[in-house]
This record gives C-alpha cells, structure tokens and sequence, in this order.
C-alpha cells in the first residue's frame, strides 16, 4: 500500500483570474445553446486550461451534455453539481494526476457508463491503494456555508455533517467518492463497495487497513488473482490446428 497520505486542501481556485471568468462564461455558453459535449481545454486554450483547478458549480445547467472531456487537466476536484448533469454519458478526465477524489453525487448520472480515469492516482486503488486522507472534523469544503447531504439532499452546515469515504463502480471505473451525510440512516444507504475494495464506507487515515494492491504481490500472486483473465496461447494454437491443416495442399 502507499502510505504517502496529503490533506485535501479546500479554496484550491483563484475565482478572479481570467481563467476562471472564461471558464464559467463557457459553461454559461454551453448551456445556452444545449450542446452535448464539454470540453474546456478547445475554449480555453492549454495555459489557461491549465490553471482551473475546479469546475465551476453552474455546472448544474448543462443538462444536455453527453460527453465531458477533461484530459490531461490539473483539476484538484470536482463539485457535486456534476451529479445533476442528467445526460451525461462519457466522462473523460484521464492524465488528471492531481484528481485523486470525486464526490458521491456523481452516482446520479444514470446515464453515464463509460469513463476514462487515470486510477493509479486514485485513492484506494487496486494497483498501489493509494491512502485515503482522514476525515475527522469533517476537513473538506466545498464552496458555500453549506452542505447537502448526498443521500437525501437536506441543507446541513459544514458542522453538521459527517463526511465518508466510499469506493463505488462509476462508468467503468471504481473511484473514491466523498460522502456527505446527515444521519446514520443515510449512512446506512451507502452502496456496498465491489468486491477487492474496502467493505464499507469509512473516514479513512494512516490507520486503515487496506487489501493489498497489486503492485505488492508477488508473479504467483498476480498470477493466481488474474488466472481467469490469462489467455492459454497453446490451447487457441490446438484450436486452430485443424483449420491451418485442411488448408495444406
């Protein structure tokens, strides 16, 4: 396991550059005319691109997006509005190595099942688990003075909460989501994570006992876990012994 663990820092935007303004004057513009991809980086050029670290909360309003294109970005987060872009299909943040989280709202994108993530930088991921930073005092901040709880929506200040982690299947990838919620009950609406992952929500931290990745097991270990995914190339030559035979003159 990785054992490296930083503390997500909150206020990662400077919200008065030009990048930002252009950012959200292009969000503005999207949802306007309804189109269906988002792809900041073709707006913005590369070095403005570049100095966004978070998408902006209007991201509420594209709700006709399919496909949100997001490579090679230096986003540190993502907001949960990205959970009411209903349409969306494909999700494409790959090469966005500071990307290490995503917030649980993202489950409510019914539509989405395809995505492309870097998940070596993920935490908790099956290649080197990657630690998962503490949530005591419920550390990370989203912008407003308020929070909705990801389960049942309810308006709770930042004291009110408790925050989790959870590893869920989205598209086709499992991320880390951060969980905000308001009760045990909506604890205990949590989806069950995949097999290979850790079995419940949790607060993570130094202290938590992960499964190890696979990057920490041996060639007979590796071998073992992935033997149904292991390809007999001698069984396919026999296969095709006949065929290359009847063929011969």
């Amino acid at each position: 396991m990785n054992n490296m663990i930083s503390a997500i820092k909150n206020n990662v935007q400077d919200r008065n550059s030009v990048a930002w303004k252009r950012l959200c004057d292009y969000v503005e513009k999207i949802a306007a005319e309804g189109n269906d991809e988002f792809s900041p980086v073709k707006e913005l050029g590369p070095e403005l691109f570049s100095q966004i670290y978070t998408l902006p909360e209007t991201i509420a309003t594209l709700k006709k997006v399919k496909r949100v294109w997001l490579y090679g970005s230096k986003l540190k987060r993502i907001p949960p509005e990205i959970g009411e872009m209903e349409s969306l299909e494909y999700f494409d943040p790959y090469t966005s190595y500071d990307l290490h989280w995503f917030p649980y709202e993202i489950i409510n994108c019914k539509k989405l099942k395809d995505s492309r993530v870097s998940t070596r930088a993920l935490y908790g991921n099956f290649k080197n688990r990657k630690g998962f930073p503490i949530l005591t005092n419920n550390p990370v901040r989203y912008e407003g003075n308020t929070v909705k709880c990801s389960i049942c929506k309810k308006d709770m200040s930042w004291l009110d909460t408790n925050q989790l982690w959870v590893s869920l299947r989205i598209g086709t990838d499992v991320l880390p989501l951060l969980v905000n919620v308001c009760s045990s009950t909506c604890e205990a609406a949590i989806p069950a994570p995949p097999k290979d992952y850790i079995p419940h929500a949790h607060k993570g931290g130094s202290n938590l006992k992960q499964l190890r990745g696979d990057n920490d097991l041996s060639i007979e270990e590796f071998k073992q876990k992935y033997a149904h995914k292991i390809i007999d190339i001698s069984s396919i030559e026999d296969q095709n012994e006949p065929a290359k035979s009847s063929t011969r003159t």
